[in-house]
């Protein structure tokens, strides 16, 4: 094993061994609220199927990626690169879309009581299933090219002509048309919800510096509190969003690169970069509600009240969600 391979390896299996536990703790600990308290709010559902998509990312391609690497376990024959690079791409856009709907429903839990903004918040919470049912159909639907196309990589030149190579798989596409078409369609899924997104944490941004200016001339600028639990929930999910745009837009970038440059790719390394940074926020993304929500905090330390600073993505669902 050469020593490019082997940091590629040991690059996957860091983040194999930091993010399927933790992703698995978050999913843990709110089965748990759901067993004790009987119901999760809107944004607790939106934050449990974030890492549940988390822990697909990472635990199929990553951890797979690892056991091929060192030589343990080997499943990218041409099924297994179809259904393995299906599932990747499925739940790498779910959690880009789930963020998207985090960021959208957390504006709307800062609107007023009786605005219009505080009955499409209602709606939102009411329809989260439909929600939920309608990203799974589109983003099963946009990804089912890799069904067709993904092949288990081997010596064969034609496979490149119109083909990417990610390591042990090649999307070969049967024309450059058909492949500029998939790959402008996938770059468009995550353009629009990360643009939506930024926004949205903008809005929110927004909010509170108008919140805080307010507080403070209520207060003449003399009391000092710690921030409030709704100011704590925002703050954490632009945090979220904020590492989102950063990762994918990079990802995004070596993307449009790899379907624009001249000659074909022989080598791996920008898919190989591709997948560790659309890895690296399901591994980011789990620290980060583990450290901020409190609920997880709880139900780590067996049901006490931690001692956190923070009330991670838990907004109010009509100023009562967040505690």
């Amino acid at each position: 094993m050469n020593s490019d391979t082997l940091t590629r390896g040991l690059l996957f299996l860091s983040l194999a061994v930091t993010g399927i536990p933790g992703n698995i703790v978050v999913i843990c600990a709110f089965l748990s609220v759901v067993y004790h308290e009987g119901r999760l709010s809107p944004t607790e559902s939106i934050v449990l199927h974030l890492a549940s998509s988390n822990l697909m990312v990472v635990g199929v391609r990553c951890l797979l990626e690892v056991l091929a690497t060192f030589e343990i376990l080997n499943v990218f024959d041409d099924t297994g690169c179809k259904v393995v690079i299906f599932i990747y791409r499925t739940s790498r856009s779910l959690s880009i879309w789930l963020t998207f709907l985090l960021s959208v429903y957390q504006c709307l839990s800062v609107a007023p009581p009786g605005s219009r903004l505080a009955v499409a918040r209602a709606l939102f919470a009411q329809y989260l299933a439909v929600l939920f049912l309608a990203l799974w159909l589109i983003n099963t639907s946009t990804t089912a090219a890799t069904l067709l196309y993904a092949v288990s990589a081997r010596n064969d030149s034609r496979l490149l002509q119109n083909g990417i190579n990610i390591k042990f798989c090649i999307l070969s596409f049967p024309s450059k048309l058909a492949m500029d078409a998939n790959g402008g369609a996938q770059v468009g899924r995550d353009v629009v919800p990360i643009s939506l997104m930024t926004t949205a944490s903008l809005v929110l941004l927004v909010f509170l510096l108008r919140r805080r200016r307010q507080v403070k001339g209520l207060r003449g600028g003399a009391v000092r509190q710690g921030p409030s639990a709704e100011r704590r929930a925002a703050l954490t999910v632009v945090t979220l969003v904020t590492i989102y745009v950063i990762i994918y837009g990079v990802d995004n970038g070596l993307w449009v690169y790899t379907l624009t440059v001249p000659k074909i790719l022989d080598s791996s390394l920008i898919g190989d970069v591709r997948i560790f940074l659309s890895s690296l926020y399901a591994v980011l993304s789990p620290i980060v509600i583990i450290i901020s929500n409190r609920k997880v905090n709880k139900q780590l330390n067996c049901g006490k009240e931690p001692k956190t600073f923070s009330d991670a993505a838990q907004p109010s669902d009509g100023q009562s969600q967040t505690k």
